[in-house]
């Protein structure tokens, strides 16, 4: 544990030299609490063809634990819907929620490495806050990740990414992740 708060994540040493101060100064924040930060990250698949192949749920959690470095929940559904083949009950997705060192890391790779790595990739939308300071972010196919091995892929799969930040609103919390890196469209 000693060795963690001597070498903390690169993004997590970013936000504290350098984003911190920046934010404070452009909202005219008194205090450094007040200052909007990431609470959690939450990578969620659902896999609506996981109805008809159930292996589909395996290769999901196998591939979230890659990325993440952590043990995916699976998710079942809540209730039976019968249009969609769809009993209460059965797994149809998996998910993990990032905190701490693990958070910041998986915002690294995120930033620097998957998103660059995606076709045609003009930036993020900005259009994707909730009105309370979280961000989601939907990435179309998972191989995008290095940690993801092209060649053992069956079914590409998509994923939401959602930034959970104490920002009081959409603003605050845009300002948060463009000073950590996050590419948002212009």
């Amino acid at each position: 544990m000693a060795d963690e708060k001597k070498n903390p994540p690169r993004m997590q040493k970013k936000y504290r030299d350098e984003v911190v101060p920046a934010l404070m100064k452009q909202f005219k924040f008194a205090n450094p609490m007040e200052v909007p930060r990431l609470q959690k990250i939450v990578v969620n698949m659902g896999l609506g063809a996981a109805v008809a192949n159930g292996k589909i749920i395996e290769s999901a959690v196998e591939e979230l634990s890659a990325l993440t470095g952590q043990k995916p929940v699976v998710t079942k559904a809540k209730k039976s819907i019968a249009t969609f083949k769809l009993r209460e009950g059965q797994a149809i997705g998996a998910m993990v929620t990032l905190r701490r060192d693990r958070m910041w890391e998986f915002l690294d790779r995120l930033v620097s490495m998957a998103l660059p790595r995606v076709r045609d990739f003009k930036g993020v939308s900005a259009k994707s806050f909730d009105g309370r300071g979280n961000y989601t972010l939907g990435v179309k196919e998972q191989i995008v990740f290095p940690e993801i091995d092209y060649d053992k892929i069956d079914v590409i799969k998509g994923m939401n990414v959602t930034f959970v930040t104490t920002a009081r609103n959409d603003e605050q919390s845009r300002a948060l992740l463009t000073g950590l890196g996050m590419p948002f469209r212009k």
